[in-house]
């Protein structure tokens, strides 16, 4: 069975920086497209941004477009977010997920069956 743990998730002032990290274990993981989504309080889960089995696709929500960026290491199972400028309606839980499915760039909750618990990130201002 699949796991994914994230983990990197902490409390950052308004124009800092964190990077978060998702492990993956018992699976094949370079074959996955994996995803970021966040959920604030009270909000639905929303995407953040993906990347491609191989690493050589990124794409992301209007809300991290230059100022995050996802990068994965097949050899470690990890896939990583790196959060600069951070702002506090950045503040949410953040969930890795993965699609084993070979969809193209998805981007839906739906699209997306395997979870990690999420980690939270609190941006204060």
């Amino acid at each position: 069975q699949v796991q994914l743990v994230e983990s990197g998730g902490g409390l950052v002032q308004a124009g800092g920086s964190l990077r978060l990290s998702c492990a993956a274990s018992g699976g094949t993981f370079s074959s996955y497209t994996m995803g970021w989504f966040r959920q604030a309080p009270e909000k639905e889960r929303e995407f953040v941004g993906g990347i491609t089995s191989n690493g050589r696709t990124t794409y992301y929500a209007d809300s991290g477009k230059g100022r995050f960026t996802i990068s994965r290491e097949n050899a470690k199972n990890t896939v990583y977010l790196q959060m600069n400028s951070l702002k506090s309606e950045d503040t949410a839980v953040y969930y890795c997920a993965a699609d084993s499915r070979g969809r193209w760039l998805p981007q839906g909750r739906s699209d997306y069956e395997l979870w990690g618990q999420g980690t939270q990130v609190t941006v204060s201002s």
